[in-house]
């Protein structure tokens, strides 16, 4: 069984329904997590509201959000436990999507959400996370050894130069700092949780979105139980990867 953790609202759809739907078509059973135990939603900018001439770069996919329409029906997604009630012995990896809009902080700044992942890291179970979903690892201290639990390890996350910062610039003019969650890029404090500059591994500088179709199009960083990607385009991919590792036990 995989434990998903998300926030109350404003998480990505396509960075949790994609996995949650790869994992459920392998047979695994999903739970859901959020900080009350109530359901909760994606981003409605990313569901439905959208960009206006900008929804070809920065909008949902159909099929993505026909996912997120599946999981939202779900009966673990309707029943989700609250973090303070996880026990993550109970759970085989853990699954920690992303989404940029304000109401992603309070998982990424809650501590229950923080002691969740460092049990996983731990007991040595799968962790996997995308985009902002790794800034919660970069803040997860492990207090045997006073560093984030990423030190260490080779990992990603959305990249600052090719994808975040060009996201905010061009919709700035009218959605303010909707894509800046943090004055902080999630690079750079992802970076500074690592052993070296170098653990930080970028991808190619020219992304291109993958597909049910055409995963291999996605970019993801594998180091022993710990996946991660940077942004819902590499999402079909990263499902992919993580349902063999779940396979294999990692």
């Amino acid at each position: 069984m995989i434990l998903i953790l998300l926030p109350s609202a404003d998480y990505d759809p396509t960075e949790s329904s994609v996995p949650w739907q790869a994992l459920r078509t392998a047979g695994i059973e999903v739970r859901f997590a959020t900080p009350e135990g109530l359901p909760a939603y994606a981003d409605p900018r990313l569901v439905s509201i959208g960009f206006g001439l900008l929804n070809p770069l920065l909008m949902t996919r159909k099929a993505d959000l026909a996912s997120y329409a599946q999981m939202i029906e779900d009966e673990a997604f309707r029943q989700p436990l609250a973090y303070a009630d996880v026990d993550p012995a109970q759970f085989a990896g853990l699954l920690i999507p992303g989404g940029h809009a304000k109401g992603m902080r309070n998982l990424l700044e809650s501590g229950h959400a923080q002691h969740i992942a460092l049990q996983f890291f731990k007991a040595d179970k799968p962790v996997a996370a995308v985009c902002h979903g790794v800034l919660l690892l970069a803040r997860t201290l492990d207090p045997d050894t006073g560093h984030s639990v990423l030190f260490g390890r080779k990992v990603t996350a959305l990249v600052a130069a090719a994808m975040e910062l060009p996201a905010w610039l061009m919709t700035a003019t009218w959605l303010g700092r909707y894509y800046r969650t943090y004055a902080r890029t999630v690079e750079s404090e992802v970076t500074a949780a690592l052993s070296h500059k170098a653990d930080f591994v970028r991808g190619p500088f020219m992304a291109k979105r993958d597909s049910a179709e055409s995963p291999q199009l996605g970019f993801v960083v594998r180091d022993g139980n710990l996946l991660t990607a940077r942004w819902p385009g590499d999402c079909h991919r990263f499902a992919a990867e993580w349902v063999r590792m779940i396979g294999t036990g990692a």
